[in-house]
């Protein structure tokens, strides 16, 4: 059971990449700024379980990007991990599928704690949010889906 976690956790670190490196394009691309998501979801929850996150102006800031980033990290990986145990268990969707669960179970793993602390309304975002939210989790799912079938080999 620990080696395909282990496994899932790894193909969740490939799909994390994937996702940064698509977002990174995307902002290249469009010459946009990096979203504050994940700094201010953090900031909401470190308020409501009643923490503080030390420093003050730019030294925070810098701090609670850094702590998105590794919550990001973290959550790519989390998800990836269930998918591997999931597998373990006899779950073996077809690859395409595969990849659309695994990007929708990330998406949904981002998105609603943003919604669920107040920081965003996904229900107001705009067509381009989304295909910003949405492409980069399709290619975590990719990524994922198929770390997850070349390391598995049928193995359990």
């Amino acid at each position: 059971m620990f080696r395909a976690i282990l496994r899932g956790a790894a193909a969740g670190a490939v799909g994390t990449t994937a996702l940064d490196a698509v977002t990174y394009l995307d902002m290249a691309v469009r010459g946009r700024p990096a979203s504050d998501v994940p700094q201010r979801t953090l900031e909401a929850l470190a308020r409501r379980v009643g923490a503080r996150v030390p420093g003050e102006g730019e030294t925070r800031a810098n701090r609670l990007t850094g702590l998105g980033a590794l919550a990001g990290i973290a959550t790519g990986m989390g998800v990836g991990a269930v998918l591997g145990l999931a597998r373990r268990y006899g779950w073996r969707p077809p690859l395409l599928l595969g990849a659309v669960l695994a990007g929708a179970a990330a998406m949904a793993a981002s998105d609603v704690p943003v919604a669920g602390l107040g920081v965003s309304d996904p229900r107001t975002w705009s067509a381009t949010a989304w295909v910003s939210d949405v492409v980069p989790h399709l290619a975590y799912g990719a990524a994922t889906a198929a770390v997850l079938e070349a390391v598995s080999d049928g193995r359990r």
